[in-house]
């Protein structure tokens, strides 16, 4: 049994679960905005900004307690990047939302919806395994190992789309139709990026798992 000489704040595991708690509510308020063709689309993208500063406001909490601790329960650098890799994921997915309501994109391809889905089980495993890094059990191991599946799926559905983009007689048959690529590719562009997001949380979860197991 090791014993320490100072006290270790433990509310670092409390305070992360908060921050990771926001992702899939962002996520559900994301899937809505995509489809919803009509004028609720604008109230969803204003709720999910809402929901990206309350994310950012947890985030900052980790931050301020990090500054302000002495001995924490992992290492200083694993707990600023963890947050930071949380807090991207967030914003990522509200700068799709928002692309996708400035844009005033109304016909989504179905690939469109499924990178939001691979996102929505992503922010669920996340924010569930949050708090089991107290314990660093097993379970924490299939964490990543799913994220890294899901990470392959987005992959997928991302390649299919940019696909479909630059094949489809449909985005080539006028200069309007090419802008509107351009709007679609920087949306599901976005949308990778949480991907890629989510899966550096999970890296960063394997790697602090075997670093203090």
């Amino acid at each position: 049994m090791r014993f320490r000489l100072t006290p270790r704040d433990d509310a670092f595991f409390d305070l992360l679960a908060v921050l990771a708690g926001h992702l899939a509510p962002g996520a559900d308020l994301l899937a809505q905005l995509i489809g919803d063709d009509g004028p609720d689309r604008e109230r969803f993208g204003r709720r999910l900004r809402e929901a990206e500063h309350e994310a950012d406001d947890a985030a900052h909490e980790v931050l301020r307690r990090l500054n302000q601790t002495f001995v924490t329960p992992f290492d200083r650098d694993d707990i600023y990047q963890l947050t930071s890799a949380l807090d991207d994921c967030m914003d990522a997915m509200e700068a799709a939302g928002d692309l996708v309501v400035l844009y005033q994109l109304h016909d989504l391809p179905p690939g469109v919806s499924t990178q939001v889905t691979v996102l929505h089980r992503a922010a669920e495993l996340t924010a569930a395994v949050m708090p089991k890094l107290r314990t660093m059990g097993e379970d924490v191991r299939s964490y990543w190992i799913e994220i890294n599946r899901l990470e392959n799926e987005a992959d997928r559905a991302y390649r299919e789309l940019l696909a479909l983009l630059f094949q489809s007689p449909r985005y080539q048959e006028s200069p309007a139709a090419v802008i509107e690529l351009i709007k679609l590719k920087g949306v599901i562009d976005t949308l990778e990026q949480a991907a890629d997001a989510f899966e550096r949380v999970a890296h960063l979860v394997e790697a602090l798992y075997l670093k203090e197991s």
